[in-house]
């Protein structure tokens, strides 16, 4: 299980599935001005959907109390509904329930709306910025992928470079086209009582 940092006062925690949804954030945070550290907010990275309800046991209404939010792909959602139930969150909870309590579905996953906020040319600017182009040309040749669109080919190349593209996609992104979920986080975060 992680912990909090020493010392941290947290006010609330923020509950994301995996390290790239976790860097996107806190990197949108910061170029919306915010030090989340500042404001007492911990993302968490659950390693996972399905170890998300551990998370909420120890953070939720039957443990720490902390104020929630988080982040999960379209997929998962059901996950996330049901473990939120058993941590007394409400039952039965619709899309526009969950999103109340602060948890944002992405479709269908965070980088798949980096790919298409940021447009296939930003994503293939950002790409060769990291001396990857020639890389992902040949990724684009391969029998499996030449009938994908290019924004379907730009974020299946993203796969397992997610952790490295993920701020690097924030960081290009024009702000008035933030994916709907990061900025619901963040706006549910201003919600909560800050500290001082």
């Amino acid at each position: 299980m992680h912990a909090l940092p020493e010392g941290t006062d947290a006010r609330a925690v923020v509950l994301v599935e995996g390290t790239s949804d976790k860097v996107a954030l806190e990197t949108l945070a910061r170029r919306r001005g915010r030090d989340l550290v500042a404001e007492g907010v911990v993302v968490l990275a659950t390693g996972g959907i399905h170890a998300v309800g551990r998370f909420l046991d120890r953070f939720g209404p039957q443990g720490a109390d902390a104020h929630l939010a988080g982040l999960c792909d379209d997929c998962e959602e059901p996950v996330l509904r049901r473990a939120l139930e058993r941590a007394g969150l409400g039952p039965g909870l619709s899309r526009a329930e969950l999103e109340r309590l602060g948890f944002f579905a992405c479709v269908a996953d965070l980088e798949d709306e980096l790919v298409r906020a940021v447009g296939p040319e930003g994503v293939e600017a950002v790409v060769a910025g990291e001396g990857e182009l020639a890389a992902f040309r040949t990724f684009q040749k391969q029998p499996a992928k030449r009938d994908l669109s290019r924004e379907q080919q730009l974020w299946r190349f993203m796969w397992n470079r997610k952790i490295r593209y993920a701020p690097l996609l924030v960081e290009a992104l024009d702000l008035d086209r933030v994916p709907r979920a990061l900025d619901g986080v963040l706006a549910h975060l201003d919600q909560t009582p800050r500290h001082g």
